[in-house]
């Protein structure tokens, strides 16, 4: 039987994997005897919090990400790192979608000028377009699972879609060149990981790439876009709009972003729903469990 410290409020029913096991309430770190923690994708594990767990040999992260976790202090000490992000694809898709939608479409300003009682009515007032959606360029920084979803959902809005990767895939529309796509995509949504080679990957520089009309959505992580580049270009006019549902600094976005205009902003919600939130952990407890059961005692 494993001691199993859970480092993240728990849905009912979810730990039901791990029913034959110890189970441990704390933060990360807390509890020096676990031999495995249970974490969600945002909170730090650090070497300093795994230097607390010396039983520590495995931490199931119940999301997609594992950027929280200093992977070369575990590595050092053997520690297996797993993940659960199989349950948020097409509920994060969702979400990006619909902030490709919204965003392109200025519902949020619409809605804010609606709720302020500044709405005048039906009016041909250029102030007030939007951008369309379909028949437009989308190109797609990342084509993994949840790349591939929001790429299904283009198909149904007659969208030219277009994705790089690092290596090429088979799928039709990559492109070799990030630069290139940038240049070439009405809109952008991002779908890398975070990691030290895709950290401000959309940097200053590729910033002023996109089109001025363009529209850019991030649902990755905040730190994969220079998040202080997008607000300046959204101050000065020099893009269209952007949805965003990560930011650098969560859960605090910069206040320059705060006050961009055109701007779209979610508070990390792409895998929101109660299905998929009991998916992700309940996969990350299967995970721990499959971790114990093959490896030695």
């Amino acid at each position: 039987m494993a001691r199993i410290l859970l480092a993240t409020p728990i849905l009912s029913g979810c730990l039901d994997p791990l029913s034959a096991h110890q189970l441990i309430e704390g933060e990360p770190g807390s509890d020096a005897q676990a031999q495995a923690l249970i974490c969600a994708p945002t909170q730090s594990v650090g070497a300093a919090v795994q230097a607390r767990m010396p039983a520590l040999r495995v931490i199931a992260v119940a999301g997609a990400g594992s950027d929280a976790v200093d992977h070369v202090a575990a590595a050092a000490r053997d520690i297996h790192v797993l993940t659960a992000g199989e349950g948020l694809v097409e509920t994060t898709a969702d979400v990006a979608f619909g902030l490709i939608i919204a965003a392109s479409c200025l519902m949020h300003d619409a809605e804010a000028k609606l709720r302020a009682g500044s709405w005048r009515g039906w009016r041909f007032i250029e102030e007030d377009f939007g951008r369309d959606v379909h028949g437009v360029t989308l190109g797609l920084v990342g084509y993994g699972s949840i790349g591939q979803a929001v790429a299904r959902r283009a198909s149904g809005f007659n969208i030219n879609v277009l994705h790089h990767t690092r290596r090429a895939t088979s799928a039709t529309g990559w492109v070799e060149d990030l630069d290139e796509l940038l240049a070439a995509s009405d809109i952008v949504s991002v779908h890398v990981p975070l990691s030290e080679s895709t950290h401000h990957l959309i940097d200053r520089r590729r910033v002023g790439l996109l089109k001025e009309t363009a529209v850019l959505v991030n649902t990755a992580r905040g730190g994969v876009i220079d998040e202080e580049a997008l607000a300046e270009a959204l101050h000065d006019g020099r893009l269209f709009a952007a949805g965003l549902d990560v930011y650098e600094d969560e859960p605090r976005p910069s206040e320059r972003l705060l006050s961009a205009p055109r701007t779209i902003l979610l508070p990390h919600v792409g895998s929101a729903t109660l299905r998929t939130r009991e998916a992700m952990l309940r996969g990350a407890a299967e995970k721990v469990r499959a971790f114990f059961e093959r490896a030695p005692a």
